[in-house]
């Protein structure tokens, strides 16, 4: 960046110091001298080689500088300071002038020393710079004052010069003296061409249709006024054309219309008709004549006006199917090219579409290029095909490719020429909830497609169903969208081909069967009976075709019927000899599992047993062996296996029979392997007996190393129960099967044993205490566990009861602990009232048997009832307190404390919008109190919508909120209405007593007390003033009671009849009373009579500051003055009347007096009602100019005739002339071109010119 160059302007860049530059050395390579200080200061600065970096070479050039100038600004913030302590302290100027002289100087020629980049100056600059540093040093420390503040007077008089005018705002002389307002308006003259007409001038489009019967075509007239037009208008349809004649009286009608719209004294402006028009085609505008039956120059136009372009939708299918195109088709319908927009929604996703150009083929017209001249056809070739209207069909094929709702409506037609048919904006003028017209909007219902799949079945694996079974064809129904279809209908085609038809390959035959079925939801399938295969081939809706899945094919297969074949084999007693059963092989066919149903009857007994065996493979055994002698027939029913159920084998006659004599023998039934028993109680065990009876059994009981036998003879049933005696002793006993003999006499030893526990004690229970009690207090529904002590073996059946509520069932609940809980919900006294445990029962522990549960109270609140509240319905009523009273309400709270309070405070203030504001309070007792709120007047209501406690949160449907109302009256105010304002009362005046108004607010009657104090006293003066009945008082303080000097007038306290008042002893407003003497006022000049911009003076005598009173323009004004000088210079007509004077001493008393001056008006002329106006006349006429002076006549006055102002060409003054009007306005005829301005008028009082004295050469006077 070294090489950039730079502009001569240009800051110089910082001189490097780590690199030598090839100029540092004063030369450059070619010889020739370059300077190197980027001031031009003298060049003995220049560094050398040997000297060119900084003497502190570690710190860069910018920093260095920096660290000087911040030096620098802090020895001259030293310097001030020392001159404001020489000012203070009056110390010797002389010493401090000498050490500030040689601190500038140490500091200036040193820093040359330091070879800083930019700050090494000649020594002629810092030879300047000290001197000018010692100049300053001595002006200040001399202290020499220089007049800067008339320098800044002067300064400031050149920049901003006002001047107060007689209005009291300060105004610019030069503007009064110079107002160009005083001469306005002009005229120009033109000498005008012939007039000109044109039709449809802006080139507009204009169409007609069916609401659109006629429409108004604009002929623009530029300085005519035409007594005939005519148009020609060309048929669209078959070219002919015909001439539509515009008579002067209508076309007089048609130009005072368009008149109208015009000021009347606008005549340059073109002129619109607006001629209406019914037909369709192309028109021109053929004639004009004006008034001077000359015909008017004619620009050529053609305008077309068509028929309004207009679309629609040709209806189509309401259903649609997801995935398919729209299939629509726009009809649209005007003078090709046309544009059409048109919405598409779908799913409340709204996008706006368009196609440009439709139009027929082979269309040439001119529309289509860029138009350069007015005409749309030859004159010679009238061929108005193309502007014809055209239907033509756009056909809009899109995809459908989500379902739900789709509407597609058309938004806006454009035809060729601009016209426009906007739909949308038509549906904004009606009601929203009213539909678009059905011939502009296609609405589809796009659904979407199903999907079907048969599930849990193949030709592999195939679907296995009994014989002349049906089953129903396992059919999963989806759809293209998130689930099923809903409420939808399904139509299913499926191939079928027996099963013995199949090919070889396991297809379908040539000649398989298709078949259709309807089902009515997802949950319907085609019922299958007959074996084969099944290949579902389509599925659809009521709207919509499917598609099918794979898996679709599915195989129906009949698996054999199940057959069973048994053979069977004796079983004998290896003891005695004899059958004791069969062994039966069963030999099965069919699916695996298997189920043989079969009955066993012993002959003699009447009862027949139902016996099922279960077989998982085709083999299975079962042995026949019956623990009671006899014979034994055996009859296999049923097989049934995982297809067939029920299959009957009768037909078979498989019928076993064998006489069974099995060997003596007993054993306990249903007993486990050890029993507990109660103490004190007997035991009973059954015991099943086989073999011939009758039967002799022995036993024995053994405990403690005791053992007893007992035997048992004669026992013909083959079941006996064996009962002990009552078993005294806790323990365990042993019941022990010795032996058995049967009719054979054979004893058998037995080895069957049962261990009987007997318990030590019976089960017992009662109630656990909690926190040494047995009662308790918990919240309301809350679940409650009661202690129990129980004692036995588990699980033991507690009934419980409400001791006091006799009607209540008792309760029964199994624990299965020692120490369990009884869980309850309900308060009450829950009493015991029997146990059981697993197997005795058990008594109660009437000492324990009762425990009580109370429900903790929920939280409330009430309002302390006094004489200051009062219940009205379900609100309390607070009696009315004043504004800023201290006021509270007691509140009473039950419950578990601490309390917390949600309230709402809504204030319905006497003026101003309502509030609410949401409060909280925690009381830790039952009594609290809230303050009430007196901050602002108004309606307070307290809704205490929410109470909790320690325990409960605050419950909605247990809680009525409470409402609490309290009127809070607003305190009586009063106020002066000119607070702070100083009521002046002059001793030489006799009148009455001083009016002060006062505002007092509140209701009446009010009492007033006033405070009165005097500077030289030190006790005011209290004055009471009862029984005032308006809000609007007038205090009168007697004279009497004043003295000369100020007096200070306070309102110490007001209260109304509502009893409220209001102190405002220390921030009261006030107003001061003064009584004092009046000063003189007199003018400096005897003359009556001053124009506009003319300075009125006066001087005063009296204690400055004065106050002048005057009278201008009916308004009473007051100035201020400062010197005994008062003027004011004349901005406005009028008369200046002074009215009375008050000085600084007088404490606003008036002298009053009566000096008046009139002000003149300065005299104006307007031309033209003092606007530019532009005449246009025809050679040879004349025109007038009307002048409308404002003044005092006579008037004199001069105007000029220039040239007509051209682009880049100043106006030339072309006459002089000066004129004389007695009256007010004055008419002057000209017929030559040019510019009419007045530049001087003058009147019986007063002159105004825009020009400089003495005449400008080349003017003359004006010849008429």
């Amino acid at each position: 960046m070294n090489g950039t160059p730079r502009l001569r302007s240009a800051y110089p860049s910082t001189p490097q110091t780590g690199q030598k530059s090839p100029y540092q050395n004063g030369t450059t390579s070619d010889g020739r001298n370059v300077a190197t200080n980027p001031y031009g200061l003298s060049n003995s600065s220049t560094p050398t080689d040997g000297d060119e970096t900084p003497l502190v070479p570690w710190i860069d050039a910018p920093t260095q500088r920096f660290y000087v100038l911040a030096f620098y600004f802090g020895l001259n913030a030293w310097r001030l300071y020392d001159y404001y302590t020489l000012v203070a302290n009056d110390v010797d100027s002389f010493w401090s002038f000498m050490k500030w002289v040689a601190m500038d100087g140490v500091f200036l020629f040193g820093l040359p020393g330091l070879r800083i980049p930019w700050l090494e100056w000649s020594f002629s600059t810092i030879l300047t710079l000290f001197l000018s540093h010692a100049l300053v040093n001595g002006l200040l420390m001399f202290r020499i004052s220089l007049p800067l503040g008339s320098w800044m007077v002067g300064l400031l008089k050149l920049v901003y010069d006002r001047e107060l005018a007689v209005s009291e705002r300060r105004v610019k002389p030069a503007n009064i003296l110079h107002n160009s307002s005083l001469i306005l308006g002009k005229q120009i003259i033109k000498i005008l061409p012939e007039g000109s007409a044109m039709l449809n001038p802006q080139q507009d489009s204009f169409c007609l249709g069916s609401s659109k019967s006629s429409i108004s075509l604009p002929i623009r007239l530029n300085q005519t006024n035409p007594i005939l037009i005519e148009l020609l208008r060309f048929d669209l349809e078959s070219n002919s054309n015909e001439t539509i004649v515009i008579p002067a009286k209508q076309a007089k009608r048609l130009k005072k219309q368009a008149d109208r719209v015009h000021p009347k004294n606008d005549l340059a402006s073109p002129r619109y008709l607006s001629y209406p028009i019914r037909k369709t085609g192309l028109y021109r505008l053929r004639k004009v004549v004006d008034e001077s039956k000359l015909e008017v120059q004619r620009r050529m136009s053609d305008t077309l006006v068509v028929p309004c372009p207009k679309a629609s939708i040709r209806p189509a299918k309401l259903d649609k199917c997801r995935g398919e195109l729209s299939d629509l088709f726009l009809d649209v319908e005007g003078t090709p090219p046309l544009k059409i927009k048109y919405s598409r929604a779908g799913n409340r996703e709204d996008r706006g579409f368009s196609f440009q150009s439709i139009q027929p083929e082979n269309l040439e017209s001119p529309l289509i290029r860029q138009r350069t001249s007015g005409a749309l056809v030859a004159r010679e070739n009238i061929d108005l095909s193309w502007a014809r209207s055209h239907l033509i069909s756009v056909p809009l094929n899109e995809s459908l490719s989500t379902s739900g709702n789709w509407l597609y409506s058309i938004d806006e037609v454009h035809d060729a020429c601009g016209n426009i048919a906007n739909y949308s904006r038509q549906d904004l003028d009606v009601d929203h909830s009213s539909q678009r017209a059905s011939h502009l909007q296609q609405i589809f219902n796009v659904h979407e497609r199903p999907r079907a799949a048969l599930k849990g079945c193949t030709p592999q694996h195939p679907l296995r169903v009994a014989k002349g079974q049906t089953v129903n064809l396992p059919i999963e129904y989806g759809s293209t969208g998130r689930g099923e279809i809903p409420g939808a209908s399904y139509t299913l085609s499926y191939l079928f081909t027996p099963l013995e038809d199949l090919k070889s390959d396991g297809e379908h035959a040539p000649g398989a069967l298709l078949e259709s079925v309807t089902v009515k939801s997802i949950h319907q399938s085609p019922a299958i009976r007959q074996p084969g295969l099944y290949t579902l081939k389509s599925i659809a809706t009521q709207h919509c075709s499917g598609e099918v899945l794979e898996p679709t094919s599915c195989l129906l297969f009949n698996p054999p019927e199940p057959d069973l074949n048994i053979e069977t084999e004796h079983l004998y007693d290896k003891c005695a000899g004899n059958s004791v059963g069969l062994l039966v092989d069963l030999d099965l066919i069919g699916t695996p599992p298997f189920t043989v149903v079969y009955n066993e009857q012993r002959v003699g007994d009447k009862q027949l047993y139902m016996r099922r065996i279960s077989i998982e493979r085709l083999r299975g055994q079962l042995e026949l062996t019956p623990s009671k002698a006899g014979r034994y027939i055996y009859h296999f029913l049923e097989v049934n296996d995982a297809i067939y159920n029920a299959h009957s084998v009768r037909h078979k006659d498989l019928i076993l029979e064998q006489d069974v004599k099995p060997p003596a023998s007993a054993h306990f039934l249903d007993l486990d392997s050890r029993m507990t028993a109660c103490i004190e109680e007997p035991v009973s065990v059954n015991v099943k007996l086989q073999g011939e009876g009758p039967w002799a059994l022995e036993y024995e009981l053994v405990h403690g190393g005791k053992r007893s036998k007992h035997s048992i003879k004669g026992m013909e049933s083959d079941t006996y129960t064996i009962t002990t005696d009552k078993l005294i002793d806790g323990g365990e006993y042993s019941l022990a099967l010795t032996s058995i003999t049967d009719r054979s006499g054979c004893k058998i030893f037995l080895d069957e044993d049962a261990k009987i526990d007997v318990r030590r004690q019976r089960p017992k229970v009662s109630f656990g205490q909690i926190e040494g009690k047995r009662a308790i207090s918990s919240l309301e529904q809350q679940i409650v566990k009661l202690p129990l002590r129980l004692t036995g073996e588990p699980p033991w059946t507690v009934q419980i009861r409400k001791a006091n509520d006799a009607a209540a069932r008792p309760l029964e609940k199994t624990m299965q602990k020692n120490n369990d809980l009884l869980e309850v919900s309900d308060q009450g006294m829950y009493e015991i009232i029997d146990v059981h445990d697993a197997v005795c029962p058990g008594s109660v522990d009437h000492s324990a048997d009762t425990f009580e549960v109370d429900w903790i109270p929920r939280p409330n609140i009430k309002v302390a009832e006094s004489a200051l509240v009062e219940r009205l319905g379900e609100k309390y009523i607070k009696k009315a307190v004043c504004e800023g009273d201290e006021d509270a309400v007691g509140i009473n709270l039950s419950g578990t404390p601490p309390y917390t309070v949600k309230y709402e405070q809504r204030l319905k203030p006497e003026v101003g919008s309502a509030s609410l504001s949401n409060k909280e309070l925690t009381a830790g007792l039952g009594v609290g109190s809230i303050r009430m709120e007196t901050a602002r007047a108004g309606l307070y209501e307290y809704k205490f919508s929410e109470v909790g406690d320690h325990l409960y949160d605050h419950d909605p449907q247990k809680y009525w909120p409470i409402l609490l109302q309290q009127r809070v009256h607003s305190t009586p105010s009063a106020l002066f209405i000119n607070t702070g304002k100083t009521y002046s009362y002059c001793m030489e005046e006799e009148g009455g007593d001083e009016v002060i108004p006062i505002i007092l607010s509140g209701d009446p009657p009010f009492s007033l007390e006033i405070g009165i104090k005097q500077q030289s006293t030190a006790k005011p003066l209290i004055m009471t003033f009862p029984h005032i009945e308006s809000n609007k008082y007038d205090l009168r303080i007697n004279h009497g009671k004043l003295a000369l000097g100020n007096h200070v007038v306070n309102v110490r306290k007001v209260s109304d009849a509502r009893g409220c008042q209001r102190r405002t002893e220390f921030d009261a407003p006030y107003v001061q009373v003064k009584v004092s003497d009046v000063p003189t006022i007199s003018p400096l000049e005897s003359q009556t009579d001053y124009c506009i911009g003319d300075r009125i003076s006066y001087t005063l005598s009296g204690t400055q500051p004065f106050n002048v009173f005057y009278t201008f323009a009916g308004a009473e004004r007051k100035a201020t003055v400062t010197t005994t000088d008062f003027r004011r210079i004349a901005e406005k007509p009028g008369t200046f009347t002074i009215t009375a004077v008050s000085d600084g001493a007088s404490g606003g008393c008036k002298a009053h007096t009566q000096i008046a001056k009139i002000i003149h008006p300065m005299p104006s002329v307007r031309i033209s009602k003092g606007r530019e106006t532009i005449v246009d006349i025809q050679e040879g006429d004349e025109t007038e100019i009307v002048f409308d002076f404002s003044g005092t006549p006579p008037f004199e006055f001069t105007y000029t005739r220039s040239t007509n102002a051209q682009k880049g060409k100043k106006s030339k003054v072309l006459e002089t002339r000066h004129d004389v009007s007695y009256g007010y306005t004055k008419s002057v005829q000209a017929s030559q071109e040019g510019t009419y301005e007045v530049v001087a008028i003058k009147d019986s009082y007063c002159a105004f010119s825009t020009q400089r004295a003495g005449g400008k050469p080349g003017q003359k006077l004006l010849q008429f």
